[in-house]
């Protein structure tokens, strides 16, 4: 739900403006970790100052992490719940964990 939340106001963000993107480095598994820009604008920037994204600093390095806080102080997007972080979601997940038990983990933010 959070996801889908997430791209659809991403998606009316970009409203069809061209998006740019400049590689950082490759993760663990090959992928490009990249930033991206649409009409000037930090995408990454804007998810985390809109509460639809965390800053990630294994690959930002932090960069984001005041937006966060901002974010998480005025109760922005997944700030108006609760969540578990996506890397302690798939960790549970690859333990064996279920979907339910690993979204209702007691590292879970209210």
């Amino acid at each position: 739900m959070c996801g889908a939340k997430a791209a659809n106001e991403l998606d009316t963000f970009i409203a069809k403006r061209p998006v740019s993107c400049i590689p950082i480095s490759l993760d663990q598994y090959g992928r490009t970790v990249a930033t991206c820009s649409a009409g000037g604008v930090d995408l990454g920037e804007w998810l985390v100052r809109n509460g639809l994204a965390l800053d990630w600093p294994q690959y930002s390095r932090g960069r984001y992490d005041d937006l966060q806080r901002e974010a998480e102080h005025a109760g922005r997007g997944l700030w108006e719940g609760s969540y578990v972080e996506p890397w302690l979601f798939r960790v549970c997940i690859r333990q064996g964990g279920k979907p339910g038990d690993c979204s209702d983990d007691a590292n879970a933010h209210p």
